[in-house]
């Protein structure tokens, strides 16, 4: 049990929090001891006294039924594993959460004007792997059983949603391809060929709320260590003491 603990916390933590609520939302959902009432979103649950915030982030929590439980969980953690890893855009974990958070809004949007769908995990999957395959052009993706470029991922996605769940699955990942593109474009495309700014920087109360203490594990216990001190200076001695004067020879 230990060695699985260890080896669940070693993994991406962001990808790992996002996976683990999706599992379980779903497991929940489809053993019947959660409603899926609660998870489904509709603007109009915006307008009722109180608002039903909560739902913008519930209604990404429902996987497809019986092995896509297993199959959209694992590829949802790997996509989001390799974003949170291997892409330089995400150099910290609020870059990735704020990715979410926008492309989540711009799926949740889109989808109300295209299909009216009320849970939106494939569209976010489908984003997360087409942001994920953009930086490997040239490197070859296992698709199920059969072997393409990489950066045809997710549209073999969407030609499987399209003949296996219809129209419906494949403008919801068509939705959530345009706004991973969209992220692409305001944050890296228009700043780096266009010489503008990036138009949505991840905001800076993202990075102070996950902003976390660091904590070693040691062989008796956790011990907790202090953001250093930029100036390189250190003791127990008032700065004033520290500072460097002209001597004076004794004796």
């Amino acid at each position: 049990m230990s060695d699985f603990t260890t080896l669940y916390f070693s993994t991406p933590p962001v990808a790992r929090t996002v996976a683990t609520a999706v599992f379980l939302a779903s497991v929940g959902v489809y053993t019947g001891m959660l409603s899926i009432h609660g998870f489904i979103f509709h603007y109009s649950m915006l307008l009722q006294f109180p608002p039903a915030i909560h739902r913008l982030v519930t209604c990404f929590l429902i996987t497809s039924k019986d092995l896509g439980v297993l199959f959209d969980t694992y590829f949802l953690y790997t996509y989001l594993s390799q974003l949170e890893k291997g892409n330089a855009k995400f150099s910290k974990k609020a870059d990735l959460i704020w990715y979410l958070i926008f492309v989540g809004g711009v799926t949740i949007f889109v989808d109300q004007l295209l299909t009216g769908s009320y849970m939106y995990l494939h569209a976010l999957l489908t984003a997360a792997c087409y942001t994920a395959t953009q930086d490997q052009r040239g490197m070859q993706a296992h698709f199920y059983v059969v072997t393409i470029p990489a950066q045809l991922t997710p549209w073999c996605m969407l030609l499987v949603g399209l003949l296996f769940a219809g129209w419906g699955s494949f403008l919801q990942g068509l939705a959530g391809i345009f706004a991973a593109h969209m992220h692409d474009f305001l944050t890296r495309i228009y700043p780096e060929f266009g010489r503008g700014p990036n138009l949505i920087p991840t905001p800076g109360f993202l990075s102070w709320i996950i902003r976390t203490p660091r904590i070693a594990n040691t062989g008796y216990g956790t011990s907790y260590a202090p953001p250093a001190d930029s100036s390189g200076r250190g003791g127990p001695l008032p700065d004033s003491w520290r500072s460097k004067g002209p001597g004076r020879r004794l004796g």
